[in-house]
């Protein structure tokens, strides 16, 4: 499976456009034809995933079979070129009905006037994940069939060769175990024990290491208000958790270079590697029954993982018709037997317990069990606020920085002024 999170950084860049586009976007007024059904278009950005497109094959024609009122018309984009597609559709005020996004940009079009609340019912919604659903100043914009995980892989026979105790959800490894037991592991033979994907760009960073920040006590910004970063990304909490991050690569416990995924794991050049589901079916495959996925490291405030990803909504412009067509589209798509379907092809968490209970992969036998539960315990969205594009960006220049060696405090000082400076540009964004 591809990495949900490849198309983040070209999503974020989509967002900025929401801040210097036109306030509002408008649909190209698909219509009733003839007397037959209203025509619904949508747009993904699932060209060339064969498996993703089958599942939306299959939900479209049970829906367009299931009654004569509505007609739903796919359009698919290849992830390189589904970015210009939505810009230049937002700009021509010619957005389709129904587009995917990824969670975390949901804010910033809701506030430039691209989206429209999805309300669907709350039975729904509330059946979801948290992070599956996307609520922007008390309203639900968007909402996923599915969300990833994060955790660390390792293998059960180098951990019990070591000594080191395995961590379980109940009880995560502190930091003190953490560093004892990577420092093991580099005593042992591994010239770099740990893999934290720090060869991977643009929304991975804000995605894998904001919560490692949030579990030290930090965060990207101060969430009470979402007006500043001030003391949330360059407090005390942060500080410590950031040169803990440098001290990582400084030591020589992780590489800032190296293939990016989980070659290095499989390969065992690494005892332990930070990463995601999408990674999992492929250790499970190599690895075998020696795998262990483990759960997030307790940086002092509890674990935290990332969640949220890839949502539907439905674009302000839309008309009346069409927009109450892409409801019962959308409200008839979240049925269980679709979202296990897409969870099983895609190799992620289903959004709902039912979808998850018939899952191959997730279901209470499956090999990636442990993966939802990772998901229901410790995963927190990133923050639902329309300036997260500069936020995310600024995260990790910051945080690249620091890697390389750049003085802790002043590194996090910056991205704190990036931040609050474009918050304060965009009168605060509304709050």
């Amino acid at each position: 499976m591809r990495n949900p999170l490849a198309m983040v950084a070209a999503a974020s860049l989509l967002g900025t456009v929401a801040l210097t586009g036109c306030a509002k976007a408008s649909h190209d007024g698909a219509s009733a034809d003839g007397g037959g059904p209203t025509k619904i278009t949508m747009w993904t950005h699932s060209a060339g995933n064969p498996g993703e497109l089958a599942v939306y094959r299959r939900i479209i024609d049970d829906f367009n079979a299931s009654q004569g009122e509505y007609q739903i018309v796919q359009q698919n984009f290849p992830q390189g070129s589904y970015n210009d597609a939505v810009t230049a559709a937002a700009a021509a005020r010619k957005l389709p009905c129904l587009i995917d996004m990824d969670g975390p940009v949901m804010p910033n079009w809701a506030w430039a006037g691209y989206l429209q609340p999805l309300d669907l019912p709350a039975s729904l919604t509330d059946s979801l994940l948290p992070t599956a659903v996307g609520t922007y100043r008390g309203k639900v914009y968007s909402a996923g069939y599915w969300d990833a995980a994060l955790s660390l892989f390792a293998r059960r026979s180098v951990l019990e060769k070591n000594g080191i105790r395995i961590p379980t959800v109940e009880q995560p490894w502190t930091l003190a175990e953490f560093d004892a037991a990577v420092g093991k592991l580099k005593d042992s033979g591994y010239k770099t024990p740990l893999d934290l994907g720090a060869a991977d760009k643009g929304e991975w960073w804000s995605y894998a290491y904001s919560p490692m920040l949030q579990s030290a006590g930090g965060d990207e910004i101060d969430r009470s208000g979402m007006r500043t970063a001030q003391g949330a990304l360059n407090g005390p909490a942060a500080v410590a958790f950031f040169s803990w991050f440098q001290k990582a690569f400084k030591e020589g416990w992780a590489n800032s270079d190296g293939p990016v995924g989980n070659q290095n794991f499989v390969d065992d050049k690494v005892a332990l590697s930070y990463t995601g589901v999408w990674n999992a079916k492929d250790a499970l495959d190599k690895v075998g029954s020696d795998l262990l996925i483990l759960p997030p490291v307790d940086f002092g405030k509890g674990p935290r993982i990332g969640g949220g990803s890839w949502q539907w909504g439905i674009s302000a412009g839309c008309g009346k018709a069409q927009s109450e067509g892409a409801r019962k589209y959308l409200e008839f798509s979240f049925q269980d037997k679709y979202l296990t379907a897409f969870s099983d092809s895609q190799v992620v968490i289903p959004a709902t317990a039912g979808a998850t209970a018939a899952s191959k992969y997730f279901g209470p036998d499956g090999a990636l069990r442990q993966f939802a539960v990772l998901s229901q315990k410790f995963a927190l969205a990133r923050p639902a606020t329309p300036g997260y594009p500069v936020v995310s960006t600024s995260f990790e220049k910051a945080a690249k920085d620091i890697m390389n060696g750049a003085d802790v405090k002043p590194a996090l000082d910056a991205a704190v002024q990036a931040i609050d400076s474009d918050i304060k540009s965009n009168n605060g964004y509304g709050n």
